[in-house]
């Protein structure tokens, strides 16, 4: 519905929708996290988790890597290891390669996350398939604020998508267009670094929203 009021209107509907989570925020210490974005600056994030189900499975490492501008912040990063409450299961540690032993001293969630927020500050967070990343991380920050991650979120395949789509004839467009992460790398041209470590992906998914960026604006 907001985005089909007037743009005065719609900015008035943001600013009081702003507003009324500032003050339903639980913890005021978090309140940076409404403040304009720094110009041309995003985060991009990545999760690796004890599996798929959002309501039972765990978040066990972050990713996460600055953009400024067209440039890739790799010296501003961060990289963190939580410890899960529950065994890992065969299945996910060949996928993940994260053992145990590997997390014995890992952060517990609230503080692994609250170091994210700040990380992240205001700016615009990026990732691919965030959705489930996002859903993830807000499980453990609606107990620690009463709500989820308020800055805005952006889609890397939807961008793909957008790019892929546009370039088809006009009586093609709208059909179905490989999205998976392996097709856009290749298809970009960028490099491609050992997948399922969360740095590693959110460090890949960044170089293809630098260049998707540029690719949507020609």
């Amino acid at each position: 519905m907001n985005r089909l009021v007037p743009g005065p209107i719609k900015r008035l509907y943001n600013a009081v929708w702003r507003e009324w989570l500032i003050y339903h925020l639980a913890d005021e210490r978090y309140k940076f996290m409404f403040d304009p974005p720094p110009p041309d600056e995003w985060v991009v994030l990545d999760c690796e988790t004890t599996g798929l189900n959002i309501a039972k499975d765990q978040i066990i490492s972050i990713g996460a890597v600055r953009i400024v501008g067209n440039k890739l912040m790799t010296s501003e990063r961060l990289e963190l290891l939580i410890k899960p409450d529950k065994e890992l299961s065969a299945e996910s540690v060949k996928i993940h390669r994260l053992r145990e032993l590997d997390l014995v001293n890992g952060l517990a969630p609230e503080i692994a996350i609250a170091k994210l927020m700040h990380f992240i500050g205001s700016r615009p967070i990026v990732g691919y398939y965030l959705e489930f990343d996002v859903a993830m991380l807000n499980k453990v920050i609606w107990r620690m604020l009463g709500q989820g991650l308020p800055q805005e979120k952006i889609e890397v395949s939807e961008m793909y998508y957008e790019y892929k789509n546009a370039q088809l004839p006009i009586n093609e467009r709208g059909q179905m267009i490989d999205l998976r992460f392996e097709t856009l790398m290749k298809d970009l041209s960028l490099p491609v670094r050992d997948a399922h470590d969360a740095l590693n992906d959110a460090v890949m998914t960044g170089l293809a929203f630098v260049k998707l960026r540029q690719l949507l604006r020609q």
